[in-house]
Protein backbone atom coordinates (compact mmCIF):
# COMPACT_ATOMS: atom_id res chain seq x y z
CA UNK A 1 0.00 0.00 0.00
CA UNK A 2 2.79 2.38 1.05
CA UNK A 3 6.62 2.54 0.40
CA UNK A 4 9.07 4.99 1.69
CA UNK A 5 12.10 4.82 0.31
CA UNK A 6 15.25 6.43 1.18
CA UNK A 7 13.55 9.67 2.72
CA UNK A 8 15.09 12.47 4.12
CA UNK A 9 13.47 15.61 5.64
CA UNK A 10 16.03 18.36 6.68
CA UNK A 11 16.34 21.89 7.09
CA UNK A 12 19.21 24.30 6.09
CA UNK A 13 20.83 26.01 9.16
CA UNK A 14 23.67 28.48 8.86
CA UNK A 15 24.16 26.31 5.42
CA UNK A 16 24.56 23.13 7.34
CA UNK A 17 21.56 20.54 7.08
CA UNK A 18 19.47 19.64 10.17
CA UNK A 19 18.31 16.09 9.69
CA UNK A 20 14.46 15.27 10.91
CA UNK A 21 13.97 12.34 8.82
CA UNK A 22 17.44 10.41 7.89
CA UNK A 23 17.78 8.35 5.33
CA UNK A 24 14.97 6.31 6.32
CA UNK A 25 12.87 3.34 4.18
CA UNK A 26 9.62 2.03 5.27
CA UNK A 27 7.32 -0.45 3.83
CA UNK A 28 3.62 -0.84 4.92
CA UNK A 29 1.03 -3.12 3.48
CA UNK A 30 -2.44 -3.38 3.28
CA UNK A 31 -4.16 -4.08 6.74
CA UNK A 32 -1.34 -3.54 9.01
CA UNK A 33 -1.89 -1.48 11.69
CA UNK A 34 1.52 -0.03 13.28
CA UNK A 35 2.54 2.13 15.96
CA UNK A 36 5.17 4.40 16.02
CA UNK A 37 7.29 5.40 19.36
CA UNK A 38 10.55 6.91 19.91
CA UNK A 39 11.15 10.46 22.27
CA UNK A 40 10.30 14.04 21.33
CA UNK A 41 12.38 15.40 18.57
CA UNK A 42 12.79 11.80 16.77
CA UNK A 43 10.75 12.47 13.59
CA UNK A 44 7.84 10.66 14.68
CA UNK A 45 5.14 13.53 14.04
CA UNK A 46 7.33 14.73 10.26
CA UNK A 47 7.06 10.86 8.95
CA UNK A 48 3.52 11.03 9.38
CA UNK A 49 2.52 14.38 7.88
CA UNK A 50 5.00 12.97 5.14
CA UNK A 51 2.71 9.69 4.91
CA UNK A 52 -0.10 12.00 4.80
CA UNK A 53 1.15 13.93 2.00
CA UNK A 54 0.95 17.20 4.14
CA UNK A 55 4.62 17.27 4.01
CA UNK A 56 6.74 17.00 1.43
CA UNK A 57 10.65 15.29 2.38
CA UNK A 58 13.56 16.91 0.91
CA UNK A 59 14.66 13.80 -0.78
CA UNK A 60 13.41 10.15 -1.42
CA UNK A 61 10.59 8.62 -2.79
CA UNK A 62 7.11 8.04 -1.95
CA UNK A 63 4.64 5.17 -3.44
CA UNK A 64 1.26 5.19 -2.15
CA UNK A 65 -1.45 2.80 -3.72
CA UNK A 66 0.58 2.77 -6.84
CA UNK A 67 1.10 6.55 -7.14
CA UNK A 68 4.76 7.95 -7.09
CA UNK A 69 3.76 10.66 -4.69
CA UNK A 70 7.25 12.23 -5.17
CA UNK A 71 6.35 13.34 -8.70
CA UNK A 72 2.70 14.51 -8.08
CA UNK A 73 1.44 18.29 -8.57
CA UNK A 74 -0.19 19.52 -4.79
CA UNK A 75 -3.59 19.27 -6.61
CA UNK A 76 -2.97 15.69 -7.60
CA UNK A 77 -1.56 14.83 -3.70
CA UNK A 78 -4.65 16.51 -2.41
CA UNK A 79 -7.21 14.49 -4.29
CA UNK A 80 -5.71 11.20 -3.23
CA UNK A 81 -5.36 12.69 0.18
CA UNK A 82 -9.25 12.80 -0.17
CA UNK A 83 -10.00 9.66 -1.76
CA UNK A 84 -7.76 7.47 0.56
CA UNK A 85 -6.64 8.77 4.09
CA UNK A 86 -8.28 10.18 7.28
CA UNK A 87 -5.45 11.71 9.91
CA UNK A 88 -5.85 12.37 13.16
CA UNK A 89 -4.15 15.32 14.79
CA UNK A 90 -3.27 15.94 18.07
CA UNK A 91 -3.94 19.35 18.16
CA UNK A 92 -7.59 18.34 16.22
CA UNK A 93 -7.41 21.05 13.73
CA UNK A 94 -11.31 21.48 13.76
CA UNK A 95 -12.71 24.75 11.79
CA UNK A 96 -13.63 27.32 14.67
CA UNK A 97 -16.36 29.31 12.29
CA UNK A 98 -18.05 25.45 11.79
CA UNK A 99 -20.34 23.62 14.21
CA UNK A 100 -19.74 20.19 15.16
CA UNK A 101 -22.19 18.59 12.65
CA UNK A 102 -20.61 21.02 9.93
CA UNK A 103 -17.07 19.78 11.01
CA UNK A 104 -17.77 16.38 10.96
CA UNK A 105 -19.86 16.92 7.35
CA UNK A 106 -16.56 18.33 5.52
CA UNK A 107 -14.81 15.70 4.10
CA UNK A 108 -18.33 14.50 2.43
CA UNK A 109 -18.73 17.30 0.91
CA UNK A 110 -15.54 17.84 -1.00
CA UNK A 111 -15.93 13.92 -1.71
CA UNK A 112 -19.43 15.00 -3.59
CA UNK A 113 -21.85 13.04 -1.78
CA UNK A 114 -25.41 13.88 -1.82
CA UNK A 115 -27.07 15.99 0.85
CA UNK A 116 -29.28 12.92 2.14
CA UNK A 117 -26.06 10.26 2.27
CA UNK A 118 -24.03 13.21 4.36
CA UNK A 119 -27.13 13.31 6.64
CA UNK A 120 -27.29 9.69 7.41
CA UNK A 121 -23.14 9.52 8.02
CA UNK A 122 -23.35 12.31 9.81
CA UNK A 123 -25.82 11.24 12.21
CA UNK A 124 -24.05 7.75 12.36
CA UNK A 125 -21.40 9.28 13.86
CA UNK A 126 -22.80 11.53 16.30
CA UNK A 127 -24.69 8.33 17.77
CA UNK A 128 -21.25 6.10 17.52
CA UNK A 129 -19.37 8.84 19.41
CA UNK A 130 -22.23 10.02 21.71
CA UNK A 131 -21.91 13.55 20.86
CA UNK A 132 -25.28 13.96 18.87
CA UNK A 133 -26.39 16.50 22.30
CA UNK A 134 -23.39 18.55 20.54
CA UNK A 135 -23.87 19.10 17.07
CA UNK A 136 -24.77 22.48 17.25
CA UNK A 137 -21.69 23.43 19.15
CA UNK A 138 -18.90 25.43 18.04
CA UNK A 139 -15.36 24.04 19.01
CA UNK A 140 -14.37 26.55 21.27
CA UNK A 141 -17.67 25.23 23.08
CA UNK A 142 -16.25 21.76 23.90
CA UNK A 143 -13.81 20.25 26.04
CA UNK A 144 -10.86 19.07 24.57
CA UNK A 145 -11.37 15.67 25.08
CA UNK A 146 -14.60 16.06 23.41
CA UNK A 147 -12.68 17.86 20.27
CA UNK A 148 -11.04 14.99 20.12
CA UNK A 149 -13.87 12.90 19.15
CA UNK A 150 -14.80 15.51 16.90
CA UNK A 151 -11.63 14.84 15.04
CA UNK A 152 -11.74 11.04 15.25
CA UNK A 153 -15.17 11.37 13.85
CA UNK A 154 -14.37 13.70 11.00
CA UNK A 155 -11.09 11.28 10.15
CA UNK A 156 -13.48 8.06 9.69
CA UNK A 157 -16.47 9.35 7.84
CA UNK A 158 -15.67 8.78 4.64
CA UNK A 159 -14.38 5.38 5.17
CA UNK A 160 -10.75 6.28 4.56
CA UNK A 161 -8.47 3.25 3.24
CA UNK A 162 -5.52 4.20 5.73
CA UNK A 163 -5.93 5.94 8.90
CA UNK A 164 -3.27 8.42 10.70
CA UNK A 165 -3.45 9.20 14.28
CA UNK A 166 -1.21 11.18 15.52
CA UNK A 167 -1.48 10.69 19.53
CA UNK A 168 -4.94 9.92 19.18
CA UNK A 169 -6.16 10.02 22.44
CA UNK A 170 -3.75 12.20 24.43
CA UNK A 171 -6.46 14.72 25.36
CA UNK A 172 -8.94 11.93 26.13
CA UNK A 173 -9.24 10.58 29.77
CA UNK A 174 -8.17 6.55 29.88
CA UNK A 175 -11.93 5.48 29.27
CA UNK A 176 -12.03 7.20 26.17
CA UNK A 177 -8.65 6.65 25.31
CA UNK A 178 -9.50 2.93 25.83
CA UNK A 179 -12.67 3.03 23.58
CA UNK A 180 -10.64 5.23 20.70
CA UNK A 181 -8.22 2.65 20.67
CA UNK A 182 -11.10 -0.32 20.61
CA UNK A 183 -12.28 1.11 18.19
CA UNK A 184 -9.29 1.41 15.87
CA UNK A 185 -9.06 -2.28 16.63
CA UNK A 186 -12.35 -2.92 15.25
CA UNK A 187 -11.58 -1.13 12.40
CA UNK A 188 -8.41 -2.43 10.90
CA UNK A 189 -9.73 -6.11 12.18
CA UNK A 190 -12.77 -6.02 10.97
CA UNK A 191 -12.99 -2.85 8.05
CA UNK A 192 -9.61 -3.85 6.88
CA UNK A 193 -8.55 -0.07 7.66
CA UNK A 194 -4.26 0.47 7.78
CA UNK A 195 -3.63 1.94 10.37
CA UNK A 196 -0.80 4.29 11.34
CA UNK A 197 -0.73 6.02 14.86
CA UNK A 198 1.98 7.64 17.00
CA UNK A 199 1.94 7.76 20.28
CA UNK A 200 3.96 8.02 23.60
CA UNK A 201 1.81 5.41 25.71
CA UNK A 202 3.09 1.69 25.99
CA UNK A 203 -0.26 0.33 26.37
CA UNK A 204 -1.81 1.93 23.08
CA UNK A 205 1.23 0.88 20.56
CA UNK A 206 -0.18 -2.97 21.46
CA UNK A 207 -3.35 -2.31 20.00
CA UNK A 208 -0.66 -2.23 16.78
CA UNK A 209 0.45 -5.21 14.90
CA UNK A 210 3.80 -3.62 14.45
CA UNK A 211 5.85 -1.38 16.68
CA UNK A 212 8.17 0.76 14.71
CA UNK A 213 10.23 2.46 17.28
CA UNK A 214 12.39 5.79 15.57
CA UNK A 215 15.80 7.51 17.06
CA UNK A 216 17.31 10.74 15.26
CA UNK A 217 15.10 10.50 12.54
CA UNK A 218 15.90 6.54 11.97
CA UNK A 219 13.94 3.44 12.67
CA UNK A 220 15.84 2.31 15.58
CA UNK A 221 14.07 -0.62 15.46
CA UNK A 222 10.97 -2.76 14.29
CA UNK A 223 8.91 -5.67 15.83
CA UNK A 224 5.64 -7.83 15.00
CA UNK A 225 3.20 -8.13 17.68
Amino acid sequence: MLSLQHISKYYQVSGLKNFVLNDLSLEVDQGEFISIMGPSGSGKSSLLNIIGMLDEPSDGYHYFVDHAVHQLKEKQRSALYKQYIGFVFQAYHLIDELTVYENIETPLIYQDFKSSERKAMVADMLDRFSIVGKKDLFPAQLSGGQQQLVGIARALIAKPRLLLADEPTGNLNSKQGEEIMELFRKLNKEDGVTIIQVTHSEKNAEYGSRIINLLDGKIESSKQL
